[in-house]
């Protein structure tokens, strides 16, 4: 289902503003995520290439591709996670808008707060055990199975970082309505 952009977006930032350090990590937060979301394109473009020439190269000269279908998937993996928090920023992520049309414009805002506290306890969870993941991986020197045998700590660090800036964006998101301000 497409839909239009959050009716108080706008008024988000007016919000925050009362709030420098609150006002000032929304803007850092912004910065890092539209640099990161140039950079996850790059990385969708490069899989693009990388999966072409291994379709190519198999097909035409039956050459083997050790390393290309995991490299494809080290790039989709951290264009997914780290893009998260830009999505979520943008409430980009899967909800369900079947209730918006009945609750009145405070339950609604009442629960998209809940809903930010819900998923925030989850991703903190999400993303300490991803952080565990990565330096366990990063200290056992793991690799993948395949012959090409990349580090396991790239993917694993890269989705603990994306998680992490999830958890950023929507603690953001918990925090500006407290003061009473618009919701995000």
């Amino acid at each position: 289902m497409m839909h239009g952009p959050v009716a108080d977006q706008a008024e988000a930032a007016s919000t925050a503003a009362g709030n420098t350090p609150v006002a000032m990590l929304g803007r850092a937060l912004s910065v890092c995520n539209n640099i990161i979301v140039v950079f996850a394109a790059l990385a969708l473009i490069a899989a693009c290439v990388i999966l072409s020439y291994s379709v190519l190269g198999r097909a035409l000269f039956h050459s083997p591709n050790y390393w290309q279908d995991e490299a494809a998937v080290f790039l989709l993996v951290g264009a997914t996670f780290m893009t998260s928090a830009y999505v979520q920023s943008q409430r980009g992520h899967v909800s369900i808008e079947a209730f918006v049309g009945l609750l009145s414009a405070r339950a609604n805002s009442i629960r998209l707060w809940l809903v930010d506290v819900a998923s925030f306890a989850f991703c903190t969870f999400f993303a300490w055990k991803s952080w565990t993941l990565a330096h366990e991986a990063y200290v056992d020197g793991q690799v993948s199975n395949s012959m090409w045998s990349p580090p396991l700590a790239i993917p694993y660090g890269l989705m603990a970082l994306g998680m992490t800036l999830l958890c950023v964006q929507l603690l953001l998101q918990i925090l500006i309505p407290l003061p009473g301000g618009a919701r995000r």
